[in-house]
């Protein structure tokens, strides 16, 4: 179920990444379509504007996104788009997997002890058997070699201690690799930009501060979008990083506490 609804919400992101990723390239397209009209019509009215029409309506945040996107190439800012959505959908993921891998041991902890005492060994594998997240996972295991006595248990527990925390830390490595691209491929835009704008002085034969300034802007927009996009990831990554760790001290205090129990009720 849980794997279900990572899918799910993985395809979400990414439909939804593309269906941004074509709203804006469509928007570019009717942008450079409708420049030279603009241009045209501009350059032949020569009527003074009244302070109403110098007047310009107020844009949503969607909308001002969206002309930023356009203004720093659609070719440079669609990957920093991409990076973005593929390390939100993998943050998400991970929030939900470890909010269901969060287990009140003390709670798990009595029902085992209370299980060991009246029904042995099969009721306390029901109890963790019933029970979800990672800790009663690794007291199964633990109860599943109870024949080889105390010392095969702890044995189980610290290897499938290992494995659990594996894969608390999945996807982890794709996060911190999403953090590191983001600003990358801005830099990477904004140096072409530069490129782009010198090239601009070159042919124009002479500095002027519009030709500079408009060549800097425009570079600089995707330097903005991808430091944006990895503070907000890094964000998340922080967030999960505390989680997991939170989990993990968790899991080692009630693994202490499990094999207390272990020796108390079966014998070596």
């Amino acid at each position: 179920m849980k794997k279900l609804i990572a899918s799910l919400l993985v395809g979400a992101s990414l439909v939804l990444g593309s269906v941004m990723a074509q709203d804006t390239t469509a928007a570019a397209a009717a942008q450079n379509d409708s420049a030279a009209a603009v241009e045209q019509t501009v350059a032949t009215e020569d009527v003074a504007m009244t302070p109403a029409t110098q007047q310009t309506e107020e844009k949503t945040f969607h909308q001002a996104l969206k002309q930023k996107f356009i203004e720093g190439g659609v070719p440079w800012m669609t990957p920093i788009l991409l990076v973005f959505i593929l390390g939100l959908a993998l943050v998400f993921e991970r929030i939900i997997y470890l909010n269901l891998s969060t287990t009140n041991t003390t709670k798990l902890l009595a029902k085992v002890e209370d299980a060991l005492q009246n029904g042995g060994i099969e009721a306390a594998k029901d109890v963790c058997r019933n029970t979800r997240g990672p800790v009663a996972s690794i007291f199964y295991q633990g109860l599943e070699r109870s024949n080889e006595g105390v010392e095969g248990i702890e044995k189980s527990v610290t290897a499938y201690g290992g494995v659990q925390v594996g894969r608390l830390e999945k996807n982890l490595g794709w996060i911190s690799w999403s953090i590191a691209i983001a600003p990358m491929l801005g830099f990477l835009g904004t140096v072409v930009g530069m490129v782009q704008a010198f090239d601009d002085i070159e042919a124009a034969g002479d500095i002027s501060p519009t030709v500079v300034a408009g060549g800097m802007k425009v570079a600089l927009i995707t330097t903005v979008f991808g430091l944006i996009v990895a503070i907000i990831v890094q964000t998340f990554y922080n967030y999960l990083s505390s989680k997991i760790d939170g989990i993990v001290n968790k899991m080692e205090d009630a693994s202490i506490s499990f094999m207390d129990l272990v020796a108390k009720y079966i014998q070596k």
